[in-house]
Parts: C-alpha cells; sequence; structure tokens
C-alpha cells in the first residue's frame, strides 16, 4: 500500500453517495457488524476490567479506554477491522508508572505518548516500527504474560500482587499457605472454563469463553457461604473522569515512561494489524493513519482518565471472526461498554476479583507461545528469546526490550559478517585448496592467518572464494600469502565465485556485492558495449577463472560415460539455453538442435538417430520438444515468404504444423487467449504436432510401454523468461513443478 495514500479515507468508504448504496452498506452494517460488535463487547468487557486492576489503575479506567478505544482508534484509525482498547501488553508498564508517578501523572504520560504516536504518524515512519526483530517482539509478549500470570497468582488465592515479579515468584509459597478458600475456587473455577472452552460444542463456543467464565465465576461468588472480595467502583462511569497531572520534577524518567509506552503500543497496534490483515480479504491497513488514530485515541484517554489504548490482537480476531465488515463493529462495541458502564455499574461491582485473575493468568499463559519459542530455536534466536524473558520479567519491560534487541543485532552482525574458511589437501593430489565463504573481513584476520599456515610454504592451492563482502585489511592478508607462496615456490590459483572480487578490492570502498554479479559473470551473456575482441576466448579464460573448478568434480564422474535424464529437442535459436531454463546441470539433458524444433517423418536422419541412441543406449527417462517465442522458422512458415531453396526444404517438415494453425488448433486457442500473437501461436501448435509425431514413432511407443518413458512439450517466452507446458491440446504453467490450468495463462 503506497505510504502517500496513508491519510486517505479508508478503502471500505463507499465512493457513491447514491440512496441504493447507502442503502446497501446499512444493510451490511445491521446484518454483520452490528452483531460482531456484541460478540466483541461480550470479550471485551471482562478483559478490560481485569487489565485495569492487573494495572493497579482504578476500575473505571479501563472502561474508559475501552470506550474511547472502541470510538476514536475504530473512527480514525487505518486498519478497517482492528478492535482498540486496553491490553495486556501495557499492564506491566502501566503498573510501573503508577507505582512510580501515580495515577494522574501517568495519565499525563499517556496523553504525551499518544501525541508521539500522533507524530510518529504524521512523520510517515509507522512502517519502521516493523523493523523490530520478530524474537523480541515474541519474547516481549511472553515476558509480560509471565510477569502478569504471576502478579494474579497472589490476587487469586486472596492476596495481593507484590512489587515486582521476583517478589511475587518467592513469596508465592507463603501465599499458597494463607489462602482464601472462596476467592481460589472461583479463579480456579474460571480458569478451568476458559482453557476447557475450545473442547465444547462449535454452537455453543458462539458465546464467547470470557463472558462465560466470568460470569460462572460471579455467579459462584454469590452462593458461596465465605467471602469473595469483588470490584470497587466509585459511583458512575462519568465520576471516574479526571484531567491528568502534570509532574512536578523527575522529567527525565516521566520523558523514558513517554517513549516506552508511545513505542510498546504503536509497535503492538502495528503487528496487530498485520496479523488481523491476513485473516481477512479486505481494505488493507493505512500503518501511518493507525498511528495516528491510535494516539488521538491515547491523548483523549489520558485527558478523562483511561487507560493506554492499543489494537488488540484478541479483540481484532473476535470481531473478524465474528463476520465484520466495517470498522462500525468497533465503534459500536465501544458504544455498547459506555451503555453498560453508565447503565449498569452494580452488575460491574458483583464481579470477584478472583474471576479477572483467572482471566488474566489464562491470558498471560497464552502469551508464552510454544510455536515462538520452537521457531526461535530452529532459526537459532533461542538465547535472544530467553534473555528477554527474563529482562521483561526480572528487570522492567524497557530493559528487557533494549536486553533482546542488543542481542538480536549482535548475533546479526554475527552471521552477516562470519566467514568459513577451510584449508585441506586435495584427495590424491599434492594441490590445497583454501575455501573462503562469506563475508571477509578484518574479523576475519586471525583465521585466515591459522588456515594459511597449514598450507607447506612451496604447495600449488586454488583458492575458491564464495565472498560477498571483501574489505581492504582482508584483501591486503590474501595478497601478502599469495606472495609469500608464490617467493617459495609454489603457485596460487584464484576460483572467484562470489560477487567480491580481489581485482576491485583497490578500486574504491568495499561495498557488499549481490547475487546477480554471479549470475552475470557465470550466465550473462557477452555485453556488446564492451564486447571483448575476442569474446570467445574471454569466456573461456572467465570460465577458468571462475567456475571451472566448481564443475569438476562433478564432470570427473561423468568422463567416461553419460547418464542424461532427458531427450531435449529445441530450437537452434541463441537465446534458448537448455539448462538454464530448466535448471539443470552438466550430464542431465541429451540436447539436439534445429531450425523449428523439428522431428521428421522422412528424410532426415540425424534426429532419428539422436532419438534412437537416446531410448536405446542411454535409456534416457523423458522426451522433450521445447520451442520459443519469436521464432524465425515459425515466422518465415507463417508468412510464407520466400526463401533458400534449403531452407524451404527443411521448413516443408513443419507444413502439418501450418495446416493445424489455420484450421484453429486447440493449442492455438489457447495461446490467443493468453495474448500472443500468431507467429508464437503457431510455434506452440508446432510443439503439439512434434509431440504427436514422436508418440507414433515405434521406438517412442514402446519405451512408453515398457519403460514409462514420458513425452512433453515446452514453449518458452524470451518477454517474460517463462516456460510454458503444450500438450497435445492445451496449454499450462509449470509453477513449483505442478502445472497450473491453463485459464491462468489469461
Amino acid at each position: 500500500m503506497a505510504v502517500e495514500n496513508d491519510l486517505a479515507p479508508p478503502p471500505s468508504a463507499p465512493p457513491s453517495r447514491a440512496p441504493g448504496a447507502r442503502s446497501d452498506r446499512l444493510t451490511s452494517v445491521l446484518r454483520h457488524d452490528l452483531p460482531a460488535s456484541i460478540v466483541v463487547f461480550l470479550v471485551a468487557l471482562p478483559l478490560s476490567l481485569g487489565i485495569a486492576v492487573a494495572s493497579g489503575a482504578p476500575v473505571a479506567a479501563g472502561l474508559i479506554a475501552a470506550v474511547i478505544g472502541g470510538i476514536v482508534a475504530g473512527t480514525l484509525g487505518g486498519a478497517t477491522l482492528q478492535v482498540s482498547g486496553p491490553a495486556a501488553g501495557l499492564t506491566v508498564v502501566v503498573a510501573e508508572s503508577i507505582n512510580q508517578f501515580g495515577w494522574r501523572v501517568t495519565c499525563f504520560i499517556v496523553v504525551a505518548a499518544g501525541v508521539l504516536q500522533i507524530l510518529f504518524g504524521l512523520s510517515r515512519i509507522a512502517r519502521a516500527a516493523l523493523a523490530v526483530a520478530p524474537v523480541v517482539v515474541h519474547a516481549m509478549l511472553a515476558g509480560i504474560g509471565v510477569t502478569i500470570a504471576l502478579q494474579q497468582i497472589h490476587v487469586l488465592l486472596g492476596g495481593s500482587s507484590r512489587s515486582s515479579a521476583w517478589n511475587n515468584l518467592t513469596e508465592l509459597p507463603n501465599q499458597l499457605m494463607s489462602l482464601h478458600g472462596g476467592d481460589a475456587l472461583v479463579g480456579a473455577v474460571v480458569i478451568a472454563i476458559m482453557l476447557g472452552w475450545r473442547y465444547v460444542p462449535a454452537k455453543v463456543r458462539a458465546v464467547p469463553g470470557p463472558l462465560v467464565a466470568v460470569l460462572a465465576g460471579t455467579l459462584l461468588a454469590m452462593v458461596l457461604p465465605t467471602e469473595v472480595e469483588r470490584l470497587v467502583l466509585s459511583g458512575s462511569l462519568f465520576d471516574a473522569l479526571a484531567l491528568p497531572q502534570i509532574p512536578d520534577g523527575g522529567w527525565s524518567s516521566v520523558a523514558v515512561m513517554v517513549l516506552t509506552i508511545a513505542l510498546i503500543a504503536s509497535v503492538e497496534s502495528l503487528l496487530s494489524a498485520v496479523a488481523v490483515d491476513k485473516m481477512h480479504n479486505g481494505p488493507r491497513t493505512q500503518f501511518d493513519r493507525e498511528l495516528i488514530g491510535q494516539g488521538s485515541a491515547n491523548v483523549l484517554s489520558g485527558l478523562v482518565g483511561g487507560l493506554p489504548v492499543t489494537g488488540v490482537i484478541v479483540r481484532s480476531a473476535t470481531n473478524v471472526t465474528a463476520g465484520a465488515r466495517s470498522r462500525a463493529s468497533a465503534i459500536m462495541h465501544g458504544v455498547w461498554i459506555l451503555l453498560f458502564s453508565v447503565a449498569l455499574v452494580g452488575v460491574v461491582e458483583q464481579i470477584p476479583k478472583a474471576a479477572l485473575a483467572g482471566l488474566l493468568i489464562v491470558i498471560g499463559i497464552q502469551l508464552v507461545k510454544l510455536a515462538h519459542i520452537r521457531m526461535a530455536r530452529r532459526t537459532g534466536d533461542l538465547l535472544v528469546y530467553a534473555a528477554t524473558i527474563l529482562g521483561v520479567v526480572f528487570l522492567n519491560l524497557l530493559e528487557g526490550v533494549v536486553i533482546g534487541l542488543v542481542l538480536a543485532f549482535g548475533l546479526l552482525l554475527w552471521r552477516v559478517v562470519r566467514v568459513a574458511i577451510v584449508a585441506k589437501q586435495i584427495p590424491a593430489s599434492q594441490r590445497w585448496l583454501i575455501t573462503i565463504d562469506g563475508s571477509c573481513t578484518f574479523l576475519a584476520l586471525p583465521k585466515l592467518s591459522a588456515e594459511f599456515a597449514k598450507v607447506p610454504a612451496d604447495a600449488d592451492v586454488t583458492v575458491e572464494m564464495t565472498v560477498d563482502f571483501l574489505d581492504h585489511a582482508a584483501f591486503e592478508a590474501i595478497e601478502e600469502w599469495v606472495r609469500q607462496q608464490e617467493h617459495n615456490g609454489g603457485s596460487v590459483e584464484f576460483v572467484e565465485i562470489g560477487s567480491a572480487r580481489m581485482a576491485d578490492a583497490t578500486q574504491g570502498p568495499p561495498s557488499r556485492g549481490f547475487g546477480r554479479a554471479m549470475f552475470d559473470d557465470i550466465l550473462g551473456p557477452w555485453r556488446r558495449e564492451d564486447r571483448h575482441p575476442d569474446p570467445l576466448a574471454a569466456g573461456v579464460a572467465a570460465y577458468h577463472r571462475s567456475h571451472a573448478h566448481v564443475v569438476r568434480p562433478h564432470l570427473d564422474e561423468l568422463r567416461d560415460k553419460q547418464d542424461p535424464d532427458s531427450f531435449f529437442l529445441t530450437c537452434a535459436d541463441s537465446r534458448v539455453v537448455p539448462n538454464v531454463i530448466t535448471n539443470s546441470g552438466p550430464g542431465d539433458l541429451f540436447t539436439v538442435r534445429n531450425v523449428g524444433n523439428l522431428v521428421p517423418t522422412e528424410g532426415d536422419a540425424s534426429v532419428e538417430a539422436a532419438l534412437l541412441f537416446a531410448l536405446q543406449e542411454l535409456n534416457v527417462r523423458s522426451i522433450v520438444v521445447c520451442g520459443h517465442s519469436s521464432c524465425g522458422a515459425m515466422a518465415a512458415l507463417h508468412c510464407g515468404a520466400e526463401a533458400d531453396p534449403g531452407i524451404s526444404a527443411w521448413l516443408a517438415h513443419a507444413a502439418p504444423s501450418l495446416d493445424a494453425f489455420r484450421s484453429g488448433h486447440p493449442v492455438a486457442v489457447a495461446a490467443e487467449a493468453a495474448g500472443f500473437g500468431e507467429v508464437d501461436q503457431l510455434g506452440m501448435v508446432n510443439v503439439a504436432l512434434q509431440l504427436q509425431t514422436l508418440h507414433r514413432h515405434p521406438a517412442v511407443r514402446a519405451a512408453v510401454a515398457e519403460r514409462g518413458v514420458t513425452v512433453s512439450g515446452l514453449f518458452f517466452d524470451i518477454a517474460s523468461a517463462r516456460v510454458i507446458e503444450v500438450t497435445v491440446d492445451g496449454l499450462a504453467h509449470i509453477e513449483d513443478g505442478a502445472p497450473a490450468p491453463a485459464a491462468e495463462l489469461v
């Protein structure tokens, strides 16, 4: 999505103001968004209350944030189906802020964080927030989950959370010894319902699990003979509205907290929006607009005494699953929370704290995802993941994230600049081989020196360099070793496969080369603008210098006998390179080329001899005929222009192809539908006719029947560099080894 449009009206907004369009939109809202908003409201209500309690904020602050997140962020944000409100990811930070500055100063911090988010959005740097390593984000959320669980286990047992995760952990045995039975039972029931809700029938699961769990916990608390601690609301929601307080001092600490909340809220909102985009096919998120919407919601939430607002994946996923089609669902969910908070304060005060604690414990545990841990282990990022979690849990969220980012950057730097250097003697030879693979910098000098020391001073050496970065220090070390080696009577041959070359090391500052340079050297054509006076000789020299060494071991296995997989008949056109378009190597294709890739039925023994040799002596497993676009032979055949008698006699073998094309052959029809011109249509029909000729050949029929030899056709479209499968009656793309329907060519 273009950044220029990030502040444009959302794509979901109907472009027409016609009465019919408004009617259709209203129908969609009533049919899809209204039911979805009720489901999201039922999920958001207990979560908002629980997050407020866990943060140590007034209970009403969670409801205020939910209302503003739904209405303001839902209206102004750039993610059509994302639902915003107080989030578990900010619980730890808010609790720390309240503990350090107090509640009203924390409200000021929320306002400032919102302003900072708006500036982020206006400066169009929203996508930069997505550059944070995913493993750090996953570990941050997991650390928050562990911290929440450690806090709320004390509340569930009838006590109160301690000041730090370490104290929560060390004092847990004492809390277990003095647990309150009623609170513990209510919390256990909530946890059991939350964990088991996925196993109930699908029709029952239409009711949100968190709502059922909290409702069950509330009803249980009403009938228990023992006292259970409940929520306390001081008046209605409007009574809880309060202006923020400007800090008296400690502005550096305040600034750090503002930046922390702004960054976490922004990253969590953007990551949630990305995840939600993957769940539906509607308009994509406008990231800069989303930050402006989130920032606006936080400014208003902080001004009236609410918690920080961010996009919440749980509510957003519920919104999509419930069938929402537009932002109306998120807005209406905020309205429902507002109405509930004003009209049903007494209901809220019946909810046990232990019920919300059980809910938050399950949410916290679910933030630690085994899939993320397995992925971190597979990708080698487990250390980053573990260090980030430990830092978040036992230090604080900001320090934990910084530790994770530093480790992730260090690991990235190590992976990028590391180089593998190995020196070994070639078996059955006096020659030595040194391989240098990776980024060769001054950091590699100790390893270079150690490997060079293994090589005898007078040995003949091949240095194989698959290097994408070569700085001057490494170049000088290699050059000095080469000089010493040659001075002692040895020789050094360089095989430079990578994009960074020794000859370029002193021409300017080092730069990282990319894979295309190697392609151009190995497979690229001779450039006409800088063609060598003898390009063939220059090409042979480049082959010996760059990649003869690579193919030598493979060719050594084939020196006494070839064992190709396919008989490959193609045109003599210089633009068709069979091994390139089939991704094959030396010895894979038994290639025969002629003008027009023809299989003459009489008058030519060349193709016949090659075909019989391939089938009877080489036992190939497939036969392929490959035509191509802009074929000169097909163009001459199509226009019927007079040509040299020898050429005309040869093209006579393709006369049946021309007749079939003029008769409307199915392959020509499919090629025309795909947008190919008449000459290329004729070329594809010609491939289909050669396949028919091969199917009638006695030797081919016998090989197909006895050994299962396959006969297939290809067409190489030079302009797009794509290869299309041609059958006797149609066309198909070839993608990832599986032909797709010919209709996809249109």
